[in-house]
């Protein structure tokens, strides 16, 4: 007979799940152990390790008043939204940080562990602990504008402190920075005024030397043009008293020839060869020869004429260019501006710069008292730990020991028929 094809057996392969109900309930005092054990653990870390608390200050702006005598100074300016953005940077700024570690170590014990130095422990505590509390900037919102800091600390650390004293560390600091820079910017427009005064000083120097120079020009100009006309008028003068002096004597040659040695007219010669009593009445415009005057007179005039020593008074304008040479001697402008004492009087402006130099110098503002944002929310002693959460913990725990112990105890369920089969 001929063999039939034998059918495969699942038998040992396939799961009863009864059965294994079954052999889970059997082994429910195992399950139960490694489940109390497990829950014991979690208890042991929960009760066990070392408490995390958390805490947090939320800061928002100021109002503008109080910010209204800083920006009064007309030297500074600081919006609300400004002063906040800059405390907001110096609460997350490590240097801020970690300054303020070192001030206030006492706040910190327990961080510090032998064989790192302080930077090194500030350092991992700053990287976990410390979280910035902002604005989601994809909805920004003006009413809903805020700076905060939130701070994750063990047992041993004074959290409440180091988030206040931070806080109000870092408004010191931005206060002694305020008026720091409050100062340099005084000075330095104290600085650019006195610069602007000491450019006003050389430019009116230079330009009252300019015009001196000028009106020296101007008179040396004048002096030297009347003295031009006054050697080329003395020297026609001259001429005209030369010229006059040889028409006297061809005169007196015709005179003389003619026998007139008194003053007379051609009438009155004409009449002196008649005789009897004449009397003639003679208009005549044209001019009388010179020789009519007769060589006594022309003789008495050539000698005056060659005696003169100077032809000056018989030309007034003479007199005219030594006065205006007298009065350019001396300029009475140029003599003036060099007797100024107090040249600063000149200046221009210089009324409105020292006006401005007084408001700057009387500027004393207080920045020790200078609010530069408002605690909205400060942080507070926490009622409870943040972690470990004992609840959860326990209840991970015992979840996590229900779990080993069926895997346990399937284990070993599915090791049994192995074990058996071995020969």
């Amino acid at each position: 007979m001929p063999d039939l094809p034998q059918q495969p057996s699942y038998s040992n392969d396939e799961i009863d799940l009864a059965e294994l109900l079954r052999s889970l309930f059997q082994q429910k005092y195992l399950i139960l152990a490694i489940a109390c054990l497990a829950t014991l653990g979690a208890a042991a870390y929960a009760f066990l390790a070392t408490p995390h608390y958390q805490v947090q200050s939320v800061l928002r702006p100021v109002d503008q008043g109080r910010l209204d005598e800083l920006n009064g100074t007309g030297v500074y300016d600081l919006t609300p939204a400004d002063a906040l953005s800059r405390v907001g940077a110096g609460l997350s700024s490590y240097e801020s940080r970690l300054k303020f570690f070192l001030d206030n170590q006492q706040l910190f014990t327990g961080l510090v562990e032998p064989g790192r130095s302080l930077e090194q422990a500030f350092e991992a505590f700053n990287r976990s602990a410390f979280t910035m509390l902002q604005v989601d900037p994809k909805r920004p919102n003006s009413l809903s504008e805020f700076v905060g800091i939130s701070l994750s600390y063990p047992k041993g650390v004074d959290g409440v402190e180091v988030v206040n004293g931070l806080v109000a560390a870092v408004q010191e600091a931005e206060r002694e920075r305020i008026a720091t820079d409050l100062k340099v910017l005084i000075a330095n427009r104290l600085f650019a005024l006195e610069q602007k005064v000491e450019a006003a000083r050389a430019s009116y120097e230079a330009s009252k030397q300019a015009r001196i120079a000028n009106l020296l020009e101007q008179d040396a100009l004048r002096k030297a043009q009347l003295q031009d006309e006054l050697r080329a008028l003395r020297s026609e003068l001259k001429t005209r008293r030369e010229n006059r002096i040889k028409r006297l004597d061809e005169a007196m040659q015709i005179a003389e020839s003619l026998g007139i040695r008194k003053p007379t007219t051609p009438s009155a010669m004409a009449d002196a060869q008649r005789r009897g009593l004449v009397v003639r009445t003679e208009v005549n415009s044209r001019d009388i020869p010179l020789y009519f005057m007769g060589v006594d007179a022309l003789k008495a005039e050539r000698q005056a004429l060659s005696e003169r020593s100077s032809d000056d008074f018989s030309e007034p304008r003479v007199a005219e260019i030594e006065k205006e040479l007298a009065l350019l001697s001396q300029n009475r402008q140029v003599e003036i501006l060099e007797q100024r004492k107090n040249e600063d009087l000149y200046l221009k402006d210089l009324a409105e710069w020292r006006q401005e130099a007084a408001q700057l110098k009387g500027i004393k503002f207080d920045t020790g008292a200078l609010q530069l944002v408002r605690v909205d929310q400060p942080a507070l002693e926490p009622l409870a730990a943040v972690k470990p959460k004992k609840a959860l913990v326990l209840g991970l725990g015992g979840v996590a020991g229900l779990m080993l112990g069926v895997f346990v105890a399937l284990l070993r369920n599915l090791l049994r028929p192995r074990q058996a089969n071995k020969p």
